[in-house]
């Protein structure tokens, strides 16, 4: 590698590096919403209306939140933040009792329960993540979430593949790296999976900036490296799944 590409690709890290939440303690939750047919736009009126705010009322952040560009599920995900499990708990206890949520909730159900099912994740920040926090581009924006399983004991080798190499060569490529996140130790396949949010001009900027991503030699000579290191492949056989995501007009991240 020349020294110059070589210092210009440190920096970056160390940019990166900087703006880790490596002191980041509280907990993340992921809830995705399926939605009753024909509700969502009433679920949206909802959260824009009522429930962002009796969140916030109760010492609940509101991160961000998204639809699948493609939705046939009817799907809405979104992320929030607690100090802490214990402080997550009492919140949504005190959310959940309060008179204008019962009143809000009702009013919307008039004509049939917004919800069919809601699953939840329960995550904290990797040490290497940005600042988990909202933030709005200069422009229009997509997001991509992706989750990766990896094999057997190599989750570890994973992180430090992203904390010292992919996130660095994701910036490289014109991608913008969000949140990374791994499961709280009581959640379903916490010790082989990763969690992360990438924000992206496009669709199609997102596949031009994987495919010269893909090419980079770096990133060729950190995947082998790593998958020496982890005995082959750090993901399991279709390990890495993608949605393309488009923000709410309600959301704080955009």
């Amino acid at each position: 590698m020349k020294l110059l590409p070589f210092l210009a690709l440190a920096m970056l890290a160390t940019t990166l590096a900087s703006s880790a939440a490596d002191t980041d303690t509280r907990v993340f939750e992921m809830r995705t919403y399926h939605t009753a047919p024909d509700k969502l736009d009433d679920l949206h009126a909802r959260f824009r209306n009522h429930t962002m705010q009796l969140f916030e009322k109760h010492g609940i952040t509101n991160i961000g939140y998204w639809t699948p560009i493609e939705n046939p599920d009817n799907l809405l995900i979104y992320v929030l933040a607690y100090p802490s499990r214990e402080a997550r708990e009492t919140s949504w206890k005190a959310f959940q009792a309060d008179e204008d949520w019962k009143k809000a909730k009702a009013e919307s159900e008039v004509n049939g329960k917004l919800v069919n099912k809601v699953d939840q994740l329960f995550l904290n920040a990797t040490d290497y993540s940005p600042a988990i926090k909202p933030s709005a581009g200069s422009a229009e924006r997509v997001f991509e979430l992706r989750t990766y399983t990896t094999t057997p004991n190599n989750l570890p080798i994973l992180h430090e593949r992203f904390r010292d190499h992919t996130m660095t060569l994701f910036a490289r490529h014109g991608m913008t790296n969000l949140f990374y996140w791994h499961l709280l130790p009581d959640q379903p396949n916490a010790e082989n999976t990763l969690v992360y949010m990438l924000a992206h001009a496009s669709v199609d900027a997102a596949k031009a900036s994987f495919t010269a991503f893909r090419a980079d030699p770096d990133w060729i000579a950190a995947k082998k490296a790593s998958e020496e290191k982890g005995g082959g492949s750090l993901t399991i056989p279709d390990g890495v799944k993608s949605v393309f995501l488009k923000p709410t007009d309600y959301s704080p991240t955009r």
